[in-house]
This record gives structure tokens, C-alpha cells and sequence, in this order.
């Protein structure tokens, strides 16, 4: 169990993360800020052990571990799944990294239209995959 110490730590860093990417998506002003606002909504909203975090320059949400990055470009919003290749995706998310033995990744465009649900079960499942992998 996480001492008070610890526990007060990480919600400073979370919250630390959090503005992060609140000045992250208020500097975008475009698409691109909708976009990454959604995803974030959904990934939060799907299991209550996610946390926010800012690594390398970049939003990062995790649970038992990472479950995904949200990185931007100017055409895209890329959420990279570290262990996306282990995760079922009957939705047909994953468009992007799909060579990879590993990790595979969803860009969404200008035009795209993500599926709520099936967005919320891929974060759940890996969620449920890092829970595993910590046992």
C-alpha cells in the first residue's frame, strides 16, 4: 500500500500532467484540440484507475502501466499502443503501426469519426492487459 507521501506525489503529477495537456490542447486552437479532447475524454471515462501523465512531451494515460500516447501532428492525432498488438480490436481501430510485433496505433484525421464504443473497450482491454502483465 502507497504511503500518504506517495500518494500525495502522484496526485501532484497527475494534476501537473493534467495541466499539461490542458495548455497542450488550448495551444493547438484547431481540429486537432477537439480531437485530442475527445480521446482524452473517452480514455478517461473508461476505467477509473486512469491517471494522465506527461512524458516526453507528450500526453501519456495509464492504468497498472501505459495504455496509450497521444502524440500530434499536423495532420493527425496519433494514440500509440505500446502493447497494442496483444489487444483485441473488433472495431478495426488500429489504422496505424500495424507491421509492428508490439505496439500498433490509431492516427485520426480531420475527417475521422471515432467509434465511442469501441474506443472504450480497447482502452479497457488494455487495461485489463496491463493488469495482467503486473500480477
Amino acid at each position: 500500500m502507497q504511503g500518504r507521501s506517495s500518494r500525495t506525489e502522484n496526485a501532484m503529477a497527475t494534476a501537473s500532467a493534467a495541466s499539461l495537456i490542458d495548455a497542450k490542447i488550448a495551444a493547438l486552437g484547431d481540429w486537432r484540440a477537439a480531437t485530442l479532447t475527445r480521446l482524452r475524454q473517452l480514455i478517461m471515462s473508461a476505467d477509473d484507475g486512469i491517471h494522465e501523465t506527461w512524458k516526453w512531451d507528450t500526453p501519456v494515460w495509464e492504468c497498472h502501466g501505459i495504455l496509450c500516447t497521444g502524440e500530434v501532428y499536423k495532420a493527425k492525432v496519433k494514440l500509440t499502443f505500446p502493447h497494442g498488438a496483444a489487444l483485441p480490436d473488433p472495431g478495426g481501430l488500429f489504422n496505424a503501426s500495424l507491421e509492428g510485433k508490439v505496439r500498433r496505433a490509431i492516427d485520426v484525421d480531420a475527417a475521422s469519426e471515432i467509434d465511442a464504443a469501441a474506443f472504450k473497450a480497447l482502452i479497457a482491454a488494455a487495461v485489463r492487459f496491463n493488469q495482467a502483465r503486473a500480477k
